[in-house]
């Protein structure tokens, strides 16, 4: 399954998307929200495709090296501890990842000049450069490297940008938020299971859809009197003066709270004060806070929260 928050913050762009068309259709920003979710899951698994090339140009790299006319004894013998990272590993070799890239028709042919610039800029990185010269390393240098020259130096790096965009005008629209996904994936990857498939990558599921339709068209339909109930706990601030964004990020969190059994109230509350902290003022994710928190205790009190299994987990 998608991550969670990808999903939250795709169901938040909708909806403001259709607050600002003031009075658009609210079916047809839902049918472009389910597209939305799938571009940006197609430039995701393309950009994690693009980590596991990195390591396919280092070993071609190190057999170049080999076959130099006058290759010195570094030629002959590199090292080979990029190539041997185990999450560069396990990425590049995943069925799953080449499976999901194969049925999206995404992949990296015709894009050597870019995939080379990139290796070159990755190369000449102090990151790589402290990693490929520190005595011995660990399981969590392994992975602080990846995530580091990723978010430094390939992600932020123009002539990527410029890939993007002539893919897709909506991918570069999203590419900050492919970028995190694909951030958390390296941060998260478990190799305790070598045959464990990457969680990430996987296609949209039925829960997925039901998810962000449900989120979508509840917070839409239950506007009026969610706007109320905020309004009333909102000491001195009228419901038109508090933030589009913060309204519907609240909007969203009581929508949440009370259609999806299953998802614990402390979750619901901290991924929308996260969400707060990307999307809204500096002050919103306190404000956000103090709101949500009486109005969760309230309708908890009244049976209008009502969680099962795992949801009442710390709820």
């Amino acid at each position: 399954m998608l991550n969670r928050r990808f999903l939250r913050i795709k169901v938040y762009q909708a909806l403001y998307a259709h607050e600002q068309s003031a009075g658009g259709s609210a079916a047809k920003n839902e049918k472009e929200l389910l597209l939305g979710v799938q571009r940006t899951y197609d430039l995701f698994i393309h950009l994690l495709q693009l980590v596991g090339e990195m390591r396919r140009l280092a070993e071609n790299r190190i057999e170049d090296r080999k076959v130099k006319r006058m290759p010195t004894g570094d030629d002959l013998a590199p090292s080979r501890r990029f190539v041997n990272n185990p999450i560069l590993v396990k990425l590049s070799e995943s069925k799953q990842l080449l499976e999901e890239s194969d049925r999206r028709k995404l992949g990296w042919v015709g894009e050597k000049d870019l995939l080379n610039q990139l290796y070159k800029r990755v190369q000449a990185s102090d990151e790589y450069i402290a990693y490929m010269s520190a005595p011995e390393t660990s399981p969590a240098m392994d992975r602080a490297v990846l995530v580091d020259l990723f978010v430094e130096h390939i992600a932020q790096y123009e002539g990527l940008h410029e890939h993007v965009e002539a893919k897709s005008i909506h991918w570069l629209e999203d590419l900050d938020l492919a970028c995190a996904m694909v951030k958390r994936t390296l941060e998260t990857i478990d190799l305790r299971n070598p045959d464990m498939a990457l969680a990430e990558v996987e296609a949209d599921t039925v829960e997925e859809r039901e998810f962000i339709v449900t989120l979508y068209r509840d917070t839409i339909s239950h506007q009026e009197k969610d706007e109320l109930l905020i309004a009333e706990r909102a000491k001195n601030w009228e419901a038109d003066r508090i933030a589009l964004s913060d309204m519907l990020l609240m909007r969203m969190a009581l929508t949440e709270a009370r259609s999806f059994d299953l998802i614990p109230v402390k979750v619901t509350l901290n991924e929308y004060i996260e969400i707060a902290k990307a999307y809204s003022t500096p002050k919103s994710k306190n404000f956000i806070n103090g709101i949500l928190d009486k109005l969760f205790a309230e309708m908890k009190e009244d049976g209008t929260i009502h969680k099962v299994g795992r949801g009442l987990l710390e709820s």
